[in-house]
């Protein structure tokens, strides 16, 4: 029996060694959209960003965006990890009776805490709405990942 929690406790000692620039990561953002977020690395510097939400904008409406991601860790000096990024994607909305098509711009900044597989982010997306009509707008808010070994 006392295997069960010495497992548990080396399996969370990955997860940390892991740490936030590998792996998947889910987790919930809050703001315009308010949903899940979720993160897959696909190299030391890019990753994939995805959120699936509701916007609580005019009729509300289900979002959908993804988004490639660019981090730029060398840009903020601090004790902490703190670490800006950029991004292109799109995204679908669509509620009761339209629905809209758009690209993502996201602009952020994320902080890694030390020892914990998390990133903690702050995102302003612009958006050019081009389906139904162009239309420009913006997406933003914060949010939390956590990250699986």
């Amino acid at each position: 029996m006392i295997l069960v929690p010495i497992i548990a406790w080396m399996v969370g000692l990955h997860a940390v060694a892991v740490g936030q620039e590998k792996g998947f990561g889910l987790g919930v953002m809050i703001g315009e959209p308010t949903g899940i977020s979720g993160k897959a690395w696909i190299s030391q510097s890019r990753a994939i960003d995805a959120g699936m939400a509701w916007s609580f904008r005019r009729k509300g409406r289900f979002h959908l965006h993804v988004d490639h991601i660019w981090h730029f860790p060398q840009n903020l000096r601090s004790a902490e990890r703190f670490v800006l990024y950029a991004g292109i994607g799109g995204r679908l909305a669509a509620g009761r009776g339209d629905g809209v098509f758009g690209l993502r711009i996201p602009l952020g900044v994320l902080w890694w805490p030390r020892g914990a597989p998390l990133d903690v982010f702050l995102e302003l997306a612009p958006i050019v709405d081009l389906i139904q009509e162009t239309e420009l707008s913006a997406n933003g808010g914060i949010g939390v990942r956590f990250f699986f070994p």
